[in-house]
């Protein structure tokens, strides 16, 4: 069997969109994950959201997410195409929301910030916000608009981009990677989420977050049409409504490695939830999970060649926006393998900001009969 020109380790949504990029470009591919699309993608809302996730002191972030949510709807387009499929790519909107004074003092000052950036964001009066979606409680105060942020189903997402990869050449192997020595090709892609950083040493860490799954009675569709994302006296949250009449309810934010659910915090999302939107304390509870988002020391995600590890490159570390910057992480890793010119893109997000990563670890040689691993030690 020929040596694959890439590897990519990690079937969730970034791995599986590189390798489908890759495939399309001619590309012998690999994929290896022993179960695709369980990771933090299978808790995930999906929303794509680059002005509500716009956040103080990440301006080359927020570009990052603006260029990867211009590309949606055409990536969007494509995939479906390639994999017969639709994935749930819904383009309504999205409205922040204050319940309390409190509340909507905090998210004016966010949106202070976004317009501050040029970003897409509109002020409402309650009146206004109510005539888009007459289901929000009448004790909101305020909000705003931001029609570009939009939303997917991830695990839907994942069964198309598994589709499309598949489709067009690249091979899943269900084995799990504990070394990258494991692991033949010219070019090996760490994708693999939390576990990037066991396999790499690089600084991702996982940050636990809890997610309900509600469903409006009967299957009907639910009560409201736009994402809806607010400050319910104090605690955030975010309602996002999917056919077929499922609402995801999320999402905590914790500094911790486990998946377990806890009561209290679903206790808080409900409250929350229902405090914005008082028709889903009539929907049915159908699922409550925990998942594990890849965090890094500055939020932002980890990608390019590894220093001192020729042929290895990573695309870890997307915390909470793995599913909006699928398409630019994809492009972007997709044209270093290929072109070997790294894309100015790439530049705030390369794996060497991190001062005192480990130089050895995994380096390819090429050979007669092709590209193998050779370990190299650590000082």
């Amino acid at each position: 069997m020929l040596t694959p020109d890439v590897a990519v380790v990690g079937a969730g949504p970034v791995g599986l969109a590189i390798a489908w990029r890759c495939a399309q470009r001619g590309l012998r591919v690999v994929v290896h994950d022993p179960a695709p699309g369980s990771g933090a993608s299978h808790v995930a809302a999906g929303m794509l959201a680059p002005v509500a996730e716009a956040y103080f002191g990440e301006p080359e972030l927020t570009g990052l997410l603006t260029e990867s949510a211009a590309r949606w709807p055409g990536f969007a387009a494509e995939l479906t195409a390639a994999a017969g499929r639709g994935f749930g790519h819904r383009t309504e909107g999205t409205l922040v929301v204050g319940l309390t004074g409190d509340d909507l003092a905090e998210a004016r000052r966010l949106w202070a910030y976004q317009q501050g950036l040029g970003l897409p964001i509109t002020p409402l009066r309650p009146s206004e916000l109510r005539d888009r979606e007459p289901a929000l409680a009448p004790r909101v105060r305020g909000g705003a608009v931001a029609p570009g942020d939009h939303q997917v189903d991830p695990r839907r997402l994942v069964t198309a981009l598994r589709t499309a990869a598949e489709r067009a050449g690249a091979t899943l192997l269900p084995g799990r990677v504990d070394r990258l020595t494991d692991v033949a090709a010219r070019v090996t892609v760490v994708a693999a989420g939390c576990g990037a950083a066991a396999l790499t040493g690089l600084p991702v860490r996982p940050v636990k977050g809890q997610v309900l799954r509600l469903r409006a009675p009967g299957r009907g569709a639910p009560g409201f049409r736009h994402v809806i994302r607010g400050y319910a006296d104090g605690e955030s949250v975010y309602l996002v409504p999917r056919d077929g009449g499922e609402v995801v309810v999320g999402a905590t934010v914790e500094e911790r490695a486990d998946t377990e659910v806890t009561a209290g915090a679903v206790l808080r999302l409900l409250r929350a939830a229902v405090d914005l939107v008082p028709e889903l304390a009539e929907y049915d509870l159908v699922e409550a999970t925990a998942g594990l988002r890849p965090g890094t020391p500055d939020n932002a995600p980890i990608l390019g060649a590894l220093p001192g590890r020729p042929g290895v490159l990573a695309a870890a570390g997307h915390h909470r926006h793995g599913i909006v910057l699928t398409p630019v992480t994809a492009d972007l890793i997709t044209e270093l393998i290929v072109t070997a010119e790294p894309d100015p893109l790439l530049a705030p997000f390369r794996p060497d900001r991190f001062p005192g990563l480990p130089v050895g670890g995994v380096r390819v040689v090429a050979g007669a009969g092709g590209a193998e691993m050779e370990e190299e030690t650590c000082d």
